[in-house]
């Protein structure tokens, strides 16, 4: 009699090593312990140390290497048919370091908060704001151009910049931007309402016979 090996699979799996063994990327269960610990080790990819990054496998993949190691045994699988393997090289960072990190994040969340309030109360009317600011650390009125605009201009260049994830041809980190986000979506929605008015026509088809 043949062993059934269940394998549930997420959206999203990160590891650290570039060598992957099914048990780093799905729960599995069975109820022979051996079958269970021979396919723990089972090689699903092996990535260059060199290149982080995500990797998209899909479950027929890895059923055809367990039925290759063993054609007896019989897979079920839970979860998502498809996924994506992030691989990210283990850091080590020092704790002063990244206590600093956190406290650069709340000050920024802090002042930017701080700021984002302000021009609410002054009706989004940031010259103003800025008027005002300058006159409360510098105790007179700006003659011009001062370092708040530079700063200002900068940072706003900066955010969209971050946001959209690249600059010309070259992206910032491996995340999809938020233009092929909305792309994606769109397209998803326009294959929903085609088979839905498809199913639709077929069944006022239907009815109408």
């Amino acid at each position: 009699m043949s062993e059934t090996l269940y394998i549930q699979t997420d959206k999203n799996v990160e590891v650290h090593r570039p060598h992957v063994y099914l048990q780093d990327v799905a729960q599995l269960a069975c109820s022979d312990s051996k079958t269970l610990d021979r396919f723990r080790a089972l090689p699903v990819l092996n990535m260059d140390p060199k290149k982080p990054g995500r990797y998209v496998i899909t479950v027929t993949d890895i059923i055809e290497k367990i039925q290759k190691k063993d054609h007896t045994v019989d897979v079920t699988h839970v979860g998502e048919p498809t996924f994506i393997i992030t691989y990210e090289a283990e850091k080590h960072e020092h704790k002063v370091f990244s206590y600093l990190k956190t406290a650069l994040v709340c000050l920024i969340t802090f002042f930017g908060t701080a700021f984002s309030i302000m021009t609410f109360n002054n009706d989004v009317d940031v010259g103003k704001l800025f008027d005002q600011i300058y006159v409360q650390f510098m105790g007179q009125q700006p003659s011009g151009f001062n370092i708040l605009h530079l700063s200002y201009s900068v940072g706003i260049g900066l955010g969209v910049l971050f946001f959209f994830n690249h600059f010309g041809r070259k992206k910032i980190t491996q995340d999809p931007t938020p233009m092929q986000v909305q792309m994606r979506l769109y397209e998803d929605d326009v294959d929903t309402t085609i088979i839905e008015e498809i199913c639709r026509k077929e069944d006022q088809e239907c009815g109408s016979r």
